[in-house]
């Protein structure tokens, strides 16, 4: 049986790990520490938690790499105070991440699996963190009851950013997205700015398929 101690150096390796690939944002491995992966996941997995993979979920759902996870949440600027938009909940891992660094904003995210948005509440009630909403929907179309949003992040492939998105970001918010086929996509970081969109490429991933009206069924 793997022991609490074994876990939390594995952590701090992946830490040190995700320092050596680059990653430099202090706030952002300070939250992975603070987050322990392995909660996330089934005990059975525990001994490979903190590999620098996607882990598989149930429903054909992952939980994300975690060197992909903090390219993007560099990409998000994150501030004290943001309202984010998450779509994508799966495990509830990258949510209690986003919510740490933006404490005391709020991070609403959103899950179209019923069966994997109890799993995620589940999850984040073991951490306490309270900065968080797990909403049942189809979060291509966003969550307009919340709208505008700081930031806007979408953990599975899009063929297009949809643009219930891009109409609840607020001007010079920030949307990062991987965009392209089923199997293989591009990740961009998008700025609003007025009715322009600055888009920035941060590399080729694959990630599942956007479920629900915009992307796949």
């Amino acid at each position: 049986m793997i022991l609490e101690e074994e876990l939390r150096l594995e952590n701090q390796r992946l830490i040190e790990h995700l320092r050596f690939m680059g990653i430099k944002d202090e706030n952002i491995l300070k939250a992975i520490l603070q987050v322990p992966r392995h909660l996330f996941l089934p005990r059975s997995m525990w001994n490979v938690a903190y590999a620098d993979d996607a882990l598989p979920l149930e429903h054909g759902q992952t939980i994300s790499q975690p060197y992909t996870v903090a390219i993007m949440l560099e990409a998000l600027e994150l501030k004290k105070k943001d309202k984010v938009l998450e779509v994508g909940t799966a495990s509830g891992w990258n949510a209690c991440l986003i919510a740490k660094i933006i404490d005391p904003g709020i991070i609403y995210t959103t899950e179209i699996i019923k069966e994997l948005v109890e799993y995620s509440k589940n999850n984040i009630k073991k951490l306490n963190i309270k900065n968080i909403k797990v909403i049942h929907t189809d979060g291509s179309q966003g969550y307009e009851k919340e709208a505008h949003y700081d930031k806007i992040i979408v953990t599975c492939a899009c063929r297009e950013i949809p643009l219930p998105l891009l109409k609840q970001l607020k001007n010079n918010g920030i949307i990062v997205a991987p965009v392209g086929s089923e199997y293989s996509q591009q990740m961009y970081k998008i700025r609003k700015q007025g009715n322009k969109l600055k888009k920035d490429y941060l590399g080729d991933f694959i990630f599942v398929p956007l479920k629900g009206k915009y992307g796949w069924d």
